[in-house]
């Protein structure tokens, strides 16, 4: 029986990315798309998602639409990284306009029917803010026990953010439900400590430019990344977070600590802060797995691999 992945997605280029690892797995099934603002709006999140799959003509999988705004705070979107819409217009412009719609339910109650469906077979991937994940939990208190692994993409253990100082983009929009699922889900948080040194270098993009619409696609996504914001970090590659998260589910590049961790919510300078007691000094039981070392060759073997399957 394969794995049943069920992908919390804000797309987002490397929510793109992210999907289509998965998509080029045949050790995972794909049980939906629900969708959550961050990137930017819930509207363009769930139109992009729904483009995505009409792209690779996997409109079988259905698309929940989820949370437009935080539990409490304003919406900061990162437009500035995905471009107008989540997507720049060099990959908007391959992308088809959705035929389909999204479905009737709502992705919190999508969320809870796939955990009572698939049980510990399900692997639920947030890779956006934590808002509908954290709403699940508060309305099924028991889903944590009831499905097998929670990933998070988010967090900054033991480097800078990349939003704050402290604090990583999915954690900061929603700080509140991101510690919501800390303290009670136990999660394997991925953050910027392993997703950033596994950038994929620039020479990733000449393995898929000129594969047809698909590989242009995947090079188009990967020269944007390169020249945003974080691409002096990943010295003229691309840093796809959302993808290193899913090397972590679909192969084994990552390393994962038990630790006790806190999402700080105080709003101010630190507000979404991960804060990480690596020496225990709360004498607290850990609450958590966090990944805090990655082995890059592998995990950028996995990501190259997997987006190589569907050319």
């Amino acid at each position: 029986m394969s794995e049943k992945l069920l992908l919390d997605v804000d797309p987002g280029i490397d929510d793109a990315l992210a999907v289509l690892m998965a998509l080029g797995n045949d050790d995972v099934e794909v049980v939906g798309l629900t969708t959550v603002m961050g990137n930017t709006t819930i509207e363009n999140t769930t139109k992009n998602a729904l483009s995505l799959l009409e792209f690779v003509d996997r409109t079988d999988i259905p698309v929940a639409k989820g949370a437009g705004r935080p539990f409490a705070d304003d919406l900061v979107m990162a437009e500035y990284v995905h471009g107008p819409g989540g997507m720049p217009s060099s990959v908007r412009e391959s992308l088809p306009t959705p035929s389909g719609d999204s479905v009737d339910t709502h992705a919190v109650d999508f969320i809870i029917e796939q955990a009572r469906k698939h049980g510990d077979d399900l692997t639920v991937a947030a890779v956006g803010p934590q808002t509908n994940l954290a709403l699940a939990m508060a309305l099924e208190p028991e889903l944590p026990n009831m499905i097998g692994d929670i990933y998070q993409m988010g967090g900054a253990l033991k480097t800078t953010g990349n939003v704050t100082p402290q604090a990583s983009f999915n954690f900061y929009v929603d700080a509140a439900a991101a510690a919501r699922v800390v303290q009670d889900g136990w999660p394997k948080i991925v953050g910027l400590d392993v997703t950033e040194p596994a950038y994929l270098p620039s020479e990733a993009r000449d393995r898929f430019r000129g594969n047809g619409a698909y590989g242009d696609l995947i090079a188009d996504i990967l020269a944007y990344k390169a020249q945003g914001p974080d691409g002096t970090v990943a010295e003229g590659g691309s840093i796809t977070s959302d993808a290193v998260v899913l090397a972590g589910i679909l192969g084994d590049p990552i390393t994962f600590e038990e630790a006790h961790v806190g999402i700080d919510t105080t709003g101010g300078p630190s507000n979404g802060a991960t804060v990480y007691d690596e020496h225990g000094v709360f004498e607290k039981p850990p609450n958590c797995d966090v990944a805090l070392a990655v082995d890059v060759d592998q995990c950028r073997d996995n990501i190259l691999s997997n987006l190589e399957t569907l050319l």
